[in-house]
């Protein structure tokens, strides 16, 4: 009788003991119409606005430079979170976070990255928790009320050899980068632990100095991203990007009850691959990255 009862209360427990083992992201892949990346015990899904046609003084925006929208989700299937940033047009604002606010979602901030671009984008940055495939449910139908595009994506294209910018880029920031869709990505992760809600973000979280690079023309390059800042970094990284003629075009908040406090500086220039890379090199040496 005892073994039983041992091996009732094993198998009872079972559900439990694999909820609490992490997420099934074929759940949420099902719910919002396509496959994500797992990284650690995050799991990011993409949403690039591959849609919009966004150009920034005669330099068209590709996706993966400023515009893709994104998830993050951690936890379990019954405890789950995710967090994110949707990139909106103006029309597009209002009733995506109604549909967000209806089901729950906190809305953690709604802003510019960039100006004078052409149309206006809007980025809206959120938190939701609840059961996973719940969240990802909620967060598609708040995603149908704009135009982005919910099919889903077709294979990559095949990676061919990267341009020259690729590689002068990665040696003056002395890291490597990923590079896809004509676009170089780094995601510079900070040195300390940052929490919310009592949980440890990490990069694929948007906590990391995300920095992108596209060609912009023969020789030149246009970046543009987010540098993750503690309140003593805020003016020194502004002094070092204006000496080397890089325009901050944005500085706020993405979340509401980090810690330590993050500010969030947006940056654009265009211009020759060298001086870009060296005036970004500059700003990254006053943060405290690992």
């Amino acid at each position: 009788m005892k073994i039983r009862i041992l091996v009732l209360s094993i198998l009872l427990s079972c559900p439990a003991i694999l909820a609490a083992q992490g997420l099934d992201t074929a759940k949420i892949d099902e719910a919002l119409g396509r496959s994500g990346q797992k990284t650690g015990d995050v799991y990011r899904l993409g949403f690039p606005r591959t849609d919009l046609h966004v150009s920034v003084a005669g330099v068209e925006i590709m996706p993966g430079l400023a515009l893709g929208s994104w998830a993050a989700f951690t936890g379990n299937d019954n405890d789950a979170a995710v967090m994110g940033d949707l990139v909106l047009l103006e029309s597009e604002l209002t009733p995506v976070m109604k549909k967000l606010r209806t089901a729950g979602f906190e809305i953690t901030a709604a802003h510019n990255h960039v100006l004078n671009e052409t149309p206006r984008v809007i980025y809206m940055h959120y938190m939701g928790r609840g059961k996973a495939a719940e969240l990802a449910k909620s967060l598609r139908a708040a995603l149908a009320e704009s135009k982005t595009p919910l099919d889903k994506p077709g294979p990559p294209a095949p990676l061919g050899e990267p341009p020259a910018f690729v590689k002068t880029i990665e040696e003056t920031l002395g890291t490597n980068g990923r590079f896809a869709g004509g676009v170089l990505s780094f995601g510079i992760p900070r040195a300390g632990a940052i929490t919310d809600h009592g949980m440890t973000l990490t990069t694929a979280q948007g906590v990391a100095e995300a920095i992108n690079f596209q060609e912009a023309g023969t020789g030149k390059v246009a970046t543009t991203g987010d540098f993750v800042l503690t309140a003593e970094e805020v003016n020194p990284v502004i002094s070092a990007l204006e000496e080397h003629d890089i325009e901050v075009t944005a500085l706020h908040s993405h979340m509401l009850t980090e810690q330590p406090r993050l500010f969030f500086m947006h940056f654009w220039a265009v211009g020759s691959t060298e001086s870009v890379a060296t005036g970004i090199k500059a700003a990254l040496s006053h943060v405290a990255v690992k």
